[in-house]
C-alpha cells in the first residue's frame, strides 16, 4: 500500500513495482488529490481495488479521469482494467492504512501523514516510513505504538544507519553521524542568504523531491528534523547524533564503533534503494537503482556545519532537548513559514527565525502530548502562531 502516490517518493516505489511485479503488489494507493490524472493512471496501471483522496473537492476529479484512462486502455486492447472504489477525505487514507497488506509505505508529506502512522500501526501493519513529520511530531505517541521492528526508515540517512547498524551490537556504537549536502547554499554566509528567491531554494544539487522537503533542504532544517527523528528511531542520545556536511551525496550516514572503526554506506543520490529497501526489509531489491562507477575516480569530501548561517539543526537540538511538544511545535511553525516563504510574503531567512520565536514560546512541557487531538492541537497553534509573525 502507497500513501502519497503522486508525490516523489510514491511515484519512485511505483517505478519500483513496475519493475519487480513477482516480487510486489499494490493493494491500494492514497494521494492528496492534487494530481488526479496521475493518480487514475497509476490506479489503472496497478490495477488496484481501491483508492483514497484526502481532498474530498478532488475525488471527482479523480473518478473523472480514472473512467477515462481505463477506456483509454481497454482501447489500446489491453485487458479490461478493475475500476477502483475511491473513498475521499483524511478518514479516508487512515483506514485505508489498516486494509490487510504486508507494508503501508507512507510518503505522504508533513504532519498530515501522521494519522495514517498510527492507524498502519495500529493495525499491525509494517511501517515504511518516509513521512518523518508524523514520527517528530507524534513521538512517543508513535513510538508506544510500535513493535520492536515495525517501523522501517525509508529517509536515505536513517536506512543507512539502520544498514550500518548490523554491523555491531548497539552496546558497541559510539555515535551516529547523518551526512548533509548543504543543499544549494553551502557556504554562503549568512547575510548573503537574506536575498534567496524561492526559484533558488528550490534548485537542490543533487536531490529532487518536493517544494516542502526541498526548502528544508536549503534552511537544512530537514537535517534537524532528521537529527531528531534518529533520536527517536534508534534511541542514542542528541549527544550521540552528529552533522557533517558531504556535498556529493553519495555517503549517506555512518556509524562510528567504540574500537575506531566507522561504517559508511555509499550509493547514487538515488531514493529507489532506500524506497526499495524500506518495502523489502531486511531483504534487498536487486537493480533497485544503477550503482556507483568505481572505474571513474571520484572525490568525496565531508566539512563542519555553519551553525552561524544555518541555525535550524542546532534549534532543532534543543526542541528535542526540551522534550513534550516542541518537536511539534518546531516542525508546524516550520511548514507554516514554508508555505509563507514559496508565496512570496517572507524572506528565506525569516523561516528559522520566526520557527525558533514559536518554539520558545511554545508550552513546551515535558508531559507532552499524550493523544492525537493532543498532538493536532499543537500543530494547529504553532501554525496559527507563525503565521501572526509572519504576517504582521
Amino acid at each position: 500500500m502507497i500513501l502519497g502516490s503522486t508525490g516523489s517518493i510514491g511515484t519512485q516505489a511505483l517505478d519500483i513495482v513496475r519493475r519487480n511485479p513477482d516480487r510486489f503488489r499494490v493493494v491500494a494507493l492514497a494521494a492528496g488529490g492534487g494530481s488526479p490524472a496521475l493518480l487514475a493512471s497509476q490506479a489503472v496501471e496497478f490495477r488496484v481495488p481501491v483508492v483514497a483522496v484526502a481532498d474530498e473537492a478532488a475525488a471527482p476529479s479523480v473518478a473523472e479521469a480514472i473512467k477515462s484512462e481505463s477506456s483509454r486502455t481497454v482501447a489500446a486492447d489491453s485487458p479490461r482494467p478493475q475500476v477502483p472504489e475511491i473513498q475521499a477525505g483524511e478518514d479516508a487514507v487512515c483506514q485505508l492504512a489498516a486494509l490487510p497488506c504486508d507494508v503501508v509505505l507512507n510518503g505522504v508529506t508533513g504532519a498530515a501523514g501522521l494519522r495514517a502512522t498510527l492507524a498502519a500501526l495500529d493495525a499491525g501493519r509494517t511501517l515504511a516510513l518516509a513521512n518523518k513529520e508524523s514520527l517528530i511530531i507524534g513521538g512517543p505517541l508513535v513510538t508506544s505504538r510500535a513493535k520492536p521492528g515495525q517501523i522501517v526508515p525509508v529517509d536515505s540517512e536513517h536506512s543507512t544507519i539502520a544498514q550500518c547498524l548490523r554491523a555491531g551490537a548497539n552496546s558497541e556504537v559510539r555515535r551516529l553521524v547523518l551526512t548533509a549536502s548543504g543543499g544549494p547554499f553551502r557556504g554562503w554566509p549568512k547575510e548573503r542568504l537574506a536575498g534567496v528567491t524561492p526559484e533558488q531554494a528550490l534548485a537542490h544539487p543533487t536531490w529532487r523531491m518536493g517544494p516542502l522537503v526541498t526548502t528544508n533542504s536549503a534552511t537544512l532544517v530537514n537535517k534537524g528534523l532528521e537529527v531528531i527523528e534518529a533520536h527517536l528511531l534508534f534511541g542514542f542520545g542528541l549527544d550521540r547524533i552528529d552533522v557533517v556536511v558531504h556535498p556529493q551525496s553519495i555517503v549517506h550516514s555512518m556509524v562510528e564503533f567504540t574500537d575506531g572503526a566507522t561504517v559508511v554506506m555509499a550509493s547514487p543520490p538515488d531514493m529507489r534503494i532506500p524506497i526499495a529497501l524500506g518495502m523489502a526489509w531486511p531483504d534487498r531489491v536487486p537493480e533497485a537503482a544503477p550503482g556507483l562507477d568505481w572505474s571513474t575516480a571520484a572525490t568525496w569530501t565531508f566539512e563542519p556545519l555553519d551553525d552561524e548561517a544555518f541555525p535550524a539543526v542546532a534549534l532543532a537540538r534543543e526542541a528535542a532537548r526540551l522534550g513534550g511538544t516542541a518537536p511539534a511545535v518546531y516542525n508546524a511553525a516550520n511548514e507554516a513559514c514554508v508555505a509563507d516563504f514559496l508565496a512570496g510574503r517572507i524572506p528565506f531567512t525569516r523561516i528559522v527565525d520566526t520557527v525558533s520565536r514559536v518554539v520558545s514560546e511554545g508550552n513546551t512541557s515535558r508531559t507532552g502530548a499524550t493523544t492525537l487531538d493532543d498532538v493536532l492541537a499543537v500543530d494547529s497553534w504553532a501554525r496559527v502562531r507563525a503565521r501572526e509573525l509572519t504576517r504582521a
